[in-house]
């Protein structure tokens, strides 16, 4: 027993070290934004990603070396897990702690579904619920008469190693804002502000979060830093839930937060963002094993509560190289690898694979969706609709086993489920269809300026949110821009060459004629007028020429992640 109350402390203080490395990582943040390092914050956000990984392969090793020939004894990892669980009884973050441990055991033992004697179920409890100590954070009365004074205060308390450019505007306009945006409360609508102790950083920006207080209400509230040539300054703030809800989206990079335990801070963040999922809450906050924990529970919870519920095709134009199917009470898709694909496709499956795993390191940027590879999943073939079943049968062989009455999913990828865009613009009317449309040419752009090409522009691979923002999910065509080669289309100077039913000039391997963009995307001809009218520059190669040179400088451009009406004055 002695031996297993080793092997417990090991793998606490082994969690302890990657929350202590994470942390030395998030720190980081504020000198980048600080100095403007928005490389190097690059950089760093690429490297916490692949901490995890890192430090459960260094335990792994140590483990090894201490257990020989017990590594896989069954009987020693059960007292471990004894003895683990009494280790971190009562720590907040006991759940961040027993994911770590269940990683472990399942790369020691290989696990395919779920092994209750040796590792923590999922299901067994909520992790939230247990948690009432409040996160770390500021408080503020903020006076009927001199309201920027609060703010003053605010600004004074989140210092920088950078100075303010003009502290005190950036209070009157923040003070001026909230009172514009929270006028229909009446009266004097802001009386106070908490904000927690931690900031939160992404790409260019620095966010303080919290809430803004009115006298029988209370609101999100998020003050958005930005540091320019001339210093700090305030550029925005969102009290609306649905900004703030794109803010926290899955189609967002993870945050930069040095948050000493993070349950609490999920606790605190579900008040602003009551409808959230808790998995997506501790995902981008860089949590994303327990965010895929979360996932897997809630997901899990519910197909068992409604037992009559079948896994079904999701909606839309099915793929090439995905099968997808959902759930249809749960906002989730399965997206499983073809075993074959169809002509034109001639990417591998390693290479699929490949690009989902590129992404999960790409600053998505608002326009790419999150997306969870999970592995060895278990589903009673029974809940599966019969013609799914058989076309997965038919074409992804390769990554189902069938054990008994369940089916075994090797390898998929999870998402969140979106409306696909060419349903969507069939669907709507108006002026609905039209923002759509110029949205998905705004996604396109939104790409390209962060060094991302789609490659294949089909209105099916792109989604549409619930809060109406178009978003990229079908990954295996995906390049960096800097790589192609945009070229004008050539004209025909002969009869032949003009009709000729192919091209009669060489196209190489990563070659792009942007003013074909048209023919590839699909719209009806007066949405195509419209997107050619806003965003015409996509169909023109100097545009991307000149996109091509400024990001070889470095020079990124910077991509807000909230519109331009909500920028203060």
């Amino acid at each position: 027993m002695a031996h297993a109350d080793a092997i417990a402390e090991q793998i606490r203080d082994a969690f302890d070290d990657y929350h202590a490395r994470f942390a030395a990582i998030s720190r980081r943040a504020q000198r980048r934004f600080e100095a403007r390092d928005w490389a190097g914050a690059r950089e760093d956000a690429a490297e916490r990603l692949d901490l995890y990984d890192a430090c459960i392969d260094e335990c792994g090793r140590r483990l090894a070396a201490l257990l020989s020939g017990q590594a896989h004894d069954r009987t020693l990892w059960g007292a471990v897990r004894a003895a683990y669980a009494a280790l971190t009884d009562g720590l907040i973050d006991v759940e961040l702690y027993k994911t770590f441990y269940n990683t472990l055991t399942r790369r020691f033992f290989r696990t395919r579904g779920v092994d209750p004697a040796i590792e923590f179920l999922a299901l067994d409890v909520e992790p939230t619920d247990a948690i009432t100590r409040p996160v770390a954070r500021h408080s503020y009365a903020v006076s009927e008469t001199r309201p920027t004074e609060a703010f003053m205060r605010v600004l004074e308390n989140y210092r920088f190693d950078a100075p303010y450019a003009h502290r005190t505007r950036c209070a009157a306009a923040i003070a001026v804002r909230l009172q514009d945006d929270l006028a229909h409360w009446g009266g004097n609508p802001v009386r106070g502000i908490e904000l927690l102790d931690t900031v939160f950083y992404r790409e260019r920006r620095a966010y303080l979060v919290g809430r803004v207080f009115g006298e029988h209400r209370f609101s999100p509230c998020v003050i958005a830093l930005v540091n320019g040539e001339d210093g700090i300054r305030a550029e925005a703030v969102l009290t609306r839930r649905a900004d703030v809800t794109q803010l926290f989206g899955v189609s967002r990079s993870y945050f930069q937060a040095d948050l000493p335990t993070v349950g609490d801070a999920v606790v605190f963040l579900r008040t602003l963002l009551p409808n959230k999922p808790v998995d997506e809450l501790y995902t981008v906050l860089g949590r994303a094993k327990q965010g895929k924990t979360e996932r897997y529970r809630s997901f899990f919870r519910y197909f068992q509560a409604h037992p009559a519920e079948r896994l079904v095709r999701a909606e839309g134009t099915p793929g090439m190289v995905m099968a997808v199917f959902t759930l249809p009470g749960q906002p989730l898709v399965f997206k499983v690898i073809r075993d074959r694909f169809a002509w034109p496709k001639t990417v591998t499956r390693e290479e699929v694979e490949a690009q989902y795993e590129r992404v999960f390191h790409l600053d998505r940027i608002g326009r790419l969706l999150d997306a969870q590879s999970f592995r060895h999943l278990r589903f009673p073939r029974a809940r599966f609709d019969p013609a799914l079943l058989a076309e997965l049968r038919d074409s992804c062989a390769a990554s189902l086993d069938e054990d008994g009455e369940d089916i075994v999913v090797k390898l998929c990828y999870v998402q969140r489920r979106l409306r696909p865009l060419d349903l969507y613009l069939r669907e709507q009317a108006g002026e609905a269809v039209r923002e759509a449309a110029l949205d998905y040419g705004q996604a396109i752009v939104d790409l390209a300026r962060n060094d991302i090409f789609p490659g294949d522009m089909l209105l099916k691979n792109f989604g549409v949110s619930r809060h109406r923002r178009v978003v990229f999910y079908d990954y295996d065509e995906i390049r960096a821009v800097g790589e192609l080669h945009f070229r004008e289309w050539p004209q025909a100077t002969t009869y032949e060459e003009q009709v000729a039913g192919e091209p009669w000039f060489h196209v190489a391997p990563g070659d792009v004629f942007p003013e074909r963009f048209p023919m590839f995307m699909g719209l009806p001809a007066p949405l195509a007028a419209a997107l050619k009218t806003v965003h015409g520059q996509l169909f023109r190669p100097q545009w991307w020429w000149q996109l091509q040179a400024q990001l070889r400088s470095g020079d990124w451009p910077d991509t807000p992640p909230y519109p331009e009406a909500l920028k203060l004055a």
